[in-house]
């Protein structure tokens, strides 16, 4: 094998000049700021939770979990045509916006491998490790691009309410769920004998422990003057301990991800896992340089003010990846 580079992608997003917002990727449709009155004609409950800002524009309660979640149902079915979801309390409620943008640029490193060209349609299969109760990977990728996925959790109530979302919304030839029964396991256990995907994607735990994560959170609003009471609010966001911390973090995680990733590399073109902190980076990197493998890029996005990316390995030789691509994607150009 070659020795592989670990310089960034080149599929990068742009910032506009003068403008300290960083942008989503520009076939985001969640570029533009909510359009509330709008959403709440694809969801009519949502217009209960809408109010003023302090501009005076329509907005939500962000720190509202109920609110946050009604504004997810408005989102999915005006951009994704998704007439039913819901999660049960206390689960995962995902930021739409940032998941479509790990979705587009993934489109994007598909792309890079194919001459330019998204490769859409059932054809590529991808395998979403922590579909969480939420589905929101598989929906967007499959609204947006036509793709099948298979979606992992360790949580038996995840996956039963990701197979409710998938079964009202007619999905189920696109999106199926397994359960991993071993937590310390990632692919093991979930990935279908002789299965070849197109790529993996993963957002792993982010912190160490909840101790970690609640400290974290106070750091984060700890120079803002604010009430106990609303303090708290903010402390109190969805998520099962799973979905939050991990032994040894998302570093950790990550780690583990790519040592048992291994066992696949014939069977999986790009592996890939966001990353939320670049100071995790170099570790991770060097996992990669002692599992040999072949090719890595970094790929930047943006959230709203902060930077963020997915690294993106494979185990497959360039000749590999053009027999793969020529004999595995019948592609719908469409």
């Amino acid at each position: 094998m070659t020795t592989p580079s670990f310089k960034s992608s080149a599929i990068k997003s742009s910032t506009a000049k003068g403008n300290s917002k960083l942008k989503l990727h520009s076939r985001n449709p969640h570029r533009a700021p909510y359009n509330f009155p709008l959403l709440a004609d694809s969801c009519p409950e949502l217009s209960h939770f809408i109010i003023k800002n302090k501009f005076n524009n329509a907005s939500i309660d962000f720190a509202n979990p109920d609110a946050v979640k009604t504004l997810n149902r408005a989102l999915l079915n005006h951009f994704y045509g998704i007439a039913f979801w819901d999660i049960p309390s206390g689960y995962l409620c995902p930021p739409i916006p940032s998941r479509a943008d790990y979705i587009h640029y993934l489109a994007d490193l598909l792309a890079d491998s194919n001459g330019g060209v998204i490769p859409r349609g059932k054809s590529i299969n991808v395998l979403d490790i922590g579909i969480g109760a939420n589905c929101v990977y598989p929906i967007i990728g499959h609204q947006e691009y036509g793709w099948r996925f298979l979606g992992s959790d360790i949580d038996a109530t995840a996956i039963e309410a990701a197979n409710v979302i998938i079964k009202a919304n007619s999905l189920s030839s696109a999106i199926q769920c397994r359960q991993q029964a071993k937590k310390e396991q990632v692919f093991s256990g979930i990935w279908p004998e002789q299965k070849r995907f197109d790529a993996t994607l993963c957002n792993p735990p982010f912190h160490r422990s909840k101790a970690h994560m609640v400290e974290q959170v106070e750091r984060k609003w700890q120079g803002l003057k604010q009430g106990q009471q609303q303090k708290e609010s903010r402390l109190n966001f969805g998520g099962q301990s799973h979905e939050l911390w991990c032994d040894g973090g998302e570093e950790g995680f990550i780690k583990r991800m790519i040592i048992e990733s291994q066992q696949y590399g014939d069977q999986c073109y790009w592996f890939t896992c966001f990353v939320s902190k670049q100071s995790s980076l170099s570790g991770i990197y060097a996992t990669l340089k002692r599992v040999r493998a072949e090719k890595v890029k970094t790929v930047n996005m943006a959230q709203g003010q902060k930077n963020s990316r997915f690294v993106a390995w494979t185990f497959l030789s360039s000749q590999q990846r053009d027999f793969w691509r020529d004999h595995h994607w019948q592609l719908d150009r469409g």
